[in-house]
Protein backbone atom coordinates (compact mmCIF):
# COMPACT_ATOMS: atom_id res chain seq x y z
CA UNK A 1 0.00 0.00 0.00
CA UNK A 2 2.75 2.53 0.66
CA UNK A 3 4.63 1.87 -2.18
CA UNK A 4 1.21 2.39 -4.19
CA UNK A 5 1.55 5.79 -2.32
CA UNK A 6 4.63 6.89 -3.27
CA UNK A 7 4.58 5.67 -7.00
CA UNK A 8 1.44 7.57 -7.40
CA UNK A 9 3.78 10.88 -5.59
CA UNK A 10 6.40 10.55 -7.73
CA UNK A 11 4.11 10.44 -10.97
CA UNK A 12 2.45 13.58 -9.60
CA UNK A 13 5.62 15.21 -8.66
CA UNK A 14 6.93 14.57 -12.48
CA UNK A 15 3.95 15.20 -14.31
CA UNK A 16 3.99 18.78 -12.53
CA UNK A 17 7.48 19.24 -12.98
CA UNK A 18 6.79 18.56 -16.90
CA UNK A 19 3.83 20.78 -16.99
CA UNK A 20 6.10 23.70 -15.00
CA UNK A 21 8.59 23.04 -17.93
CA UNK A 22 6.49 22.93 -20.36
CA UNK A 23 5.00 26.66 -19.02
CA UNK A 24 8.65 28.31 -19.61
CA UNK A 25 8.83 26.79 -23.39
CA UNK A 26 8.74 29.77 -25.84
CA UNK A 27 5.89 28.45 -27.56
CA UNK A 28 3.82 27.95 -24.68
CA UNK A 29 4.55 31.36 -24.04
CA UNK A 30 3.72 32.60 -27.25
CA UNK A 31 0.46 30.92 -27.62
CA UNK A 32 -0.86 32.23 -24.18
CA UNK A 33 -0.01 35.78 -25.34
CA UNK A 34 -2.04 34.90 -28.73
CA UNK A 35 -4.82 33.60 -26.44
CA UNK A 36 -4.25 37.04 -24.72
CA UNK A 37 -4.82 39.15 -27.72
CA UNK A 38 -7.44 37.12 -28.93
CA UNK A 39 -9.59 37.79 -25.55
CA UNK A 40 -8.50 41.49 -26.14
CA UNK A 41 -10.08 40.93 -29.51
CA UNK A 42 -13.30 39.29 -28.48
CA UNK A 43 -13.99 41.75 -25.65
CA UNK A 44 -13.58 45.08 -28.46
CA UNK A 45 -16.15 42.65 -31.04
CA UNK A 46 -18.62 42.09 -28.34
CA UNK A 47 -19.20 45.92 -27.80
CA UNK A 48 -18.58 46.58 -31.63
CA UNK A 49 -21.35 43.84 -32.16
CA UNK A 50 -23.49 44.79 -29.91
CA UNK A 51 -23.37 41.72 -27.67
CA UNK A 52 -21.61 44.05 -24.64
CA UNK A 53 -22.64 47.59 -23.82
CA UNK A 54 -19.88 50.12 -24.87
CA UNK A 55 -17.33 49.93 -21.65
CA UNK A 56 -14.50 52.43 -21.84
CA UNK A 57 -12.55 50.25 -18.98
CA UNK A 58 -12.97 47.40 -21.42
CA UNK A 59 -11.63 49.01 -24.33
CA UNK A 60 -8.81 50.23 -22.82
CA UNK A 61 -7.54 47.20 -21.20
CA UNK A 62 -7.79 45.65 -24.41
CA UNK A 63 -5.79 48.30 -26.41
CA UNK A 64 -3.14 47.93 -23.29
CA UNK A 65 -2.41 44.31 -23.97
CA UNK A 66 -2.14 44.53 -27.87
CA UNK A 67 0.61 47.32 -26.84
CA UNK A 68 1.83 44.93 -24.55
CA UNK A 69 2.25 41.50 -26.52
CA UNK A 70 2.92 43.35 -29.72
CA UNK A 71 6.21 44.52 -28.35
CA UNK A 72 7.59 42.04 -26.34
CA UNK A 73 5.80 39.12 -28.51
CA UNK A 74 9.15 38.54 -30.52
CA UNK A 75 11.17 37.88 -27.82
CA UNK A 76 9.38 34.59 -27.74
CA UNK A 77 10.55 33.07 -30.84
CA UNK A 78 14.56 32.29 -30.12
CA UNK A 79 16.32 30.30 -32.00
CA UNK A 80 15.49 26.62 -31.59
CA UNK A 81 11.99 27.17 -31.09
CA UNK A 82 10.77 26.95 -34.08
CA UNK A 83 8.88 23.38 -33.91
CA UNK A 84 7.70 21.77 -30.93
CA UNK A 85 4.16 22.05 -28.54
CA UNK A 86 2.14 22.08 -31.59
CA UNK A 87 3.37 25.23 -32.58
CA UNK A 88 1.98 27.43 -35.92
CA UNK A 89 5.05 29.92 -36.21
CA UNK A 90 6.67 29.48 -39.74
CA UNK A 91 9.79 28.99 -40.69
CA UNK A 92 9.52 32.55 -42.20
CA UNK A 93 9.74 34.18 -38.72
CA UNK A 94 13.35 33.47 -37.90
CA UNK A 95 14.15 34.01 -41.84
CA UNK A 96 12.75 37.24 -41.85
CA UNK A 97 13.08 38.44 -37.93
CA UNK A 98 13.50 42.11 -38.88
CA UNK A 99 9.99 41.98 -41.29
CA UNK A 100 8.33 39.94 -38.65
CA UNK A 101 9.32 42.19 -35.29
CA UNK A 102 8.34 45.16 -37.75
CA UNK A 103 4.63 43.34 -38.19
CA UNK A 104 4.42 42.72 -34.48
CA UNK A 105 5.52 46.58 -33.55
CA UNK A 106 2.82 47.24 -36.24
CA UNK A 107 -0.10 46.39 -33.51
CA UNK A 108 1.54 47.98 -30.60
CA UNK A 109 1.45 51.12 -32.45
CA UNK A 110 -1.48 50.88 -33.85
CA UNK A 111 -2.92 49.76 -30.40
CA UNK A 112 -1.52 52.57 -28.66
CA UNK A 113 -2.70 55.02 -31.35
CA UNK A 114 -6.26 53.58 -30.60
CA UNK A 115 -5.37 54.23 -27.17
CA UNK A 116 -4.71 57.87 -27.37
CA UNK A 117 -7.84 58.33 -28.78
CA UNK A 118 -9.65 56.21 -26.66
CA UNK A 119 -13.25 55.49 -28.68
CA UNK A 120 -16.42 57.05 -27.17
CA UNK A 121 -18.91 54.52 -28.00
CA UNK A 122 -19.57 51.52 -30.08
CA UNK A 123 -19.05 53.21 -33.41
CA UNK A 124 -15.40 53.52 -31.98
CA UNK A 125 -14.91 50.04 -30.96
CA UNK A 126 -15.92 49.11 -34.59
CA UNK A 127 -13.34 51.72 -36.28
CA UNK A 128 -10.85 50.60 -33.75
CA UNK A 129 -11.06 46.90 -34.76
CA UNK A 130 -10.52 47.90 -38.05
CA UNK A 131 -7.56 49.61 -37.31
CA UNK A 132 -5.84 47.31 -35.30
CA UNK A 133 -7.52 43.95 -36.78
CA UNK A 134 -5.43 44.56 -39.86
CA UNK A 135 -2.20 44.81 -38.28
CA UNK A 136 -3.20 41.14 -37.03
CA UNK A 137 -4.19 39.91 -40.29
CA UNK A 138 -0.81 41.34 -42.47
CA UNK A 139 1.12 38.99 -39.70
CA UNK A 140 -1.02 36.07 -39.78
CA UNK A 141 -0.87 35.78 -43.77
CA UNK A 142 2.91 36.05 -43.87
CA UNK A 143 4.29 34.20 -40.19
CA UNK A 144 1.52 31.97 -39.57
CA UNK A 145 1.31 28.27 -40.03
CA UNK A 146 -2.19 26.93 -41.65
CA UNK A 147 -3.51 23.43 -39.65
Amino acid sequence: MKLKLVLTAAAAICLGVTVAIAAGEPQVVRQEMMKKTGGAMGALAAIAKGEKPFDAEVVKASLTTMVEVGKTFPDQFPAGSETGLETEASPKIWENMDDFKSKSMALATAAEAQLAALPADQAGVGAVMKAVGGTCGTCHETYRLKK
